[in-house]
């Protein structure tokens, strides 16, 4: 399956290799309670909120990274 910034975030953290990319740009607990209330969101949408604070560069990387591993 395919993965991208329109992925919901729950099948990104599915993905082990995927939740890795994730965990390098976030360094949170993705399994935790907090963060799965997020999990039927898009990442494109949990990325939107100003409270993430990722800049446009950052965010471009970890798209490439997360297509990478899809691919």
């Amino acid at each position: 399956m395919a993965l991208s910034m329109d992925s919901k975030l729950k099948d990104i953290v599915k993905n082990p290799e995927a939740k890795a990319v994730l965990q390098k740009y976030f360094p949170v607990d993705l399994d935790s309670p907090t963060i799965k209330i997020a999990y039927g969101m898009t990442l494109r949408k949990c990325c939107s909120f100003p409270q993430v604070d990722i800049s446009d560069e950052k965010l471009a990387e970890l798209e490439a990274e997360l297509e990478a591993v899809a691919g």
